[in-house]
Parts: structure tokens; C-alpha cells; sequence
């Protein structure tokens, strides 16, 4: 089973429901961190370090003796990251989606492709939890192919249930961190930016027409507008997050409160039951 865990923007408490909701589960369980850009899961699930190992992108290297220049790679590349000047081709590497047109469409076959460095992968251990972490490098731009890298992970496809914290937003990496799941949690804060942004994360899981459920984290600070968005829409509430003082300070030190605050074990513990049955019924009607 593969639950990803999503919100339309940042800060909502996405990592916060994720880590919890692993410890609290009590079986074998994967944890893939595909928020590349600012993976944090590590700072609440330190562990044991497993392995670690870059991610690459292949990118074309042009072979001089064989290029006569032809434009061919430059016309069929679509992200315009190869450049022909005076009969000779340069690569931008950081353009480069390593889609390989360039590669196969050679005339010449000057063009093969070769691993470029754009982030690391690493796996760690911790009580029953497999954390595998994707990282984008500084200065790189491309997340897309690190997360595909990090689903695709020896250490995580052995699992039978796999936790994955998607990156915030709407954006293609959460497309493709939420593709091939069979349900995702969308964290929404109960404020009216917070529902501005859930009907956006919404549609967008809809879209993809994967099962949805929303946690109402902090609940208590604003208002009731996402829980009545969601009883309209038929959107199961798969649980509620008090805004409590505690909660705030036991992750502001990296803690796990469903360890340190003994009530909200039980809290995430029967979010879990309802996440199953969400995912097992396809999302139909609430949960």
C-alpha cells in the first residue's frame, strides 16, 4: 500500500503527519522523503545510515571527431539545452532533462550519454521505519528525476506499506511523487488561506484520480470553512490535529509526540485505520 501525504503549500505540517503516522503504524514500513528540494524527515527519524548514493541525469557528450555540425541535436531538443555555434555544439547541463533525442537522432552518432551528478540518496534505519531521502543539489533545478529515483529505490520497493512525503504544492513533482499511490492525505490548516490552498491540492489529486482524504491540522485556530468545504464535497476527514502548545514544542526539538505526548498516539493510530480503509474502499463517500 502506498499513501502519499500531500498540501497545496508549505508549512501546513505535511513531514509533521508523515513521521508521526510511520511511528505510530508498529509494522515494517518505508518512508520516502520525495520533498527533494528540503527534505526534513531526517531531522525526526534519525537513524542508522544504510547507504547513500548520487542521483544522476544522463546528458549528452558530443564526440568531436564524428559532429560535423549538423544542428540536428540542437533542432530536436526541446529545452533548448544544446547550442550550435560555429559548427560546434555546447551542452548546458542544467537545461538538460535527459530525455536522450539528441543521442538518438544523431545522424552521425557523435552523441552518447553520460551520468551527471543533480542530487544524493540515502537510506537510513530507524526502530521499524526504512527512511530513503532524496536531496536536489544546490543550484540544480531538475527535482522530477530525483524523486523518480527515490520511488524506484531497492530499499523501498521490498515494503508492503510505503509513506511518501510529497513536496508542497500543485506543481509536476507532486504529480509524479502522488502517481502511483493508492490514496493520498492532504494536511490543510483550518484558515482561509488554508482552504484556498486544499481546494487546489483537491482538484489536483482528482485530476490524477487517486483517492483522497484531508487531516485538519492545528485545528481549533481558524475557522470551520474546511471542514464544511470538505462535508460538501464528500471528502473524508481522516482526523484532526489540536492546536496544542505541546505539539509545537516537542517537533521544534525534533521530537515524536505520538512518544512524547501519549494521547495522540491513539489520535494517529486510528487516522492510520481510517488512511487503510480510505485507500481500500477507493475514497468513495466518508470515511
Amino acid at each position: 500500500m502506498k499513501i502519499a501525504v500531500a498540501s497545496g503549500k508549505g508549512g501546513t505540517g505535511k513531514t509533521f503527519v508523515t513521521v508521526n503516522l510511520a511511528r505510530s503504524i508498529g509494522t515494517p514500513v518505508a518512508v520516502l522523503d520525495c520533498d527533494v528540494e528540503a527534505p526534513n524527515s531526517s531531522l525526526f527519524l534519525r537513524g542508522k545510515l544504510v547507504s547513500e548514493q548520487a542521483a544522476t541525469l544522463l546528458i549528452p557528450r558530443v564526440n568531436e571527431k564524428l559532429c560535423d555540425g549538423c544542428r540536428v541535436c540542437a533542432d530536436v531538443c526541446e529545452f533548448n539545452a544544446i547550442a550550435v555555434i560555429a559548427g560546434t555544439p555546447l551542452i548546458f547541463e542544467d537545461l538538460c532533462h535527459g530525455c536522450g533525442a539528441c543521442a538518438r537522432f544523431c545522424p552521425q552518432g557523435a552523441i552518447t550519454e553520460v551520468p551527471h551528478k543533480i542530487g544524493m540518496i540515502t537510506v537510513s534505519a530507524s526502530q521499524n521505519i526504512t527512511l530513503v531521502e532524496g536531496r536536489l543539489d544546490v543550484g540544480k533545478a531538475l527535482s522530477v528525476p530525483v524523486i523518480r529515483q527515490v520511488k524506484a529505490h531497492e530499499a523501498a520497493t521490498k515494503y508492503e506499506t510505503i509513506l511518501l512525503d510529497a513536496p508542497p504544492g500543485t506543481s509536476c513533482p507532486v504529480v509524479w511523487t502522488l502517481s502511483g499511490c493508492d490514496a493520498v492525505v492532504l494536511v490543510a490548516e483550518p484558515t482561509p488561506f488554508g482552504l484556498h490552498d486544499l481546494e487546489i491540492a483537491v482538484e489536483t489529486a482528482q485530476e490524477i484520480g487517486i483517492p483522497l482524504g484531508v487531516v485538519i491540522n492545528k485545528d481549533g485556530l481558524g475557522d470551520d470553512r474546511v471542514l464544511t468545504y470538505c462535508n460538501e464535497k464528500n471528502i473524508p476527514i481522516l482526523g484532526k490535529i489540536k492546536h496544542d502548545r505541546r505539539i509545537a514544542e516537542t517537533y521544534a526539538r525534533g521530537g515524536m509526540i505520538v512518544e512524547e505526548i501519549p494521547e495522540y498516539q491513539a489520535v494517529f493510530s486510528r487516522m492510520w485505520d481510517q488512511v487503510q480503509e480510505l485507500a481500500t474502499a477507493g475514497g468513495k463517500g466518508n470515511v
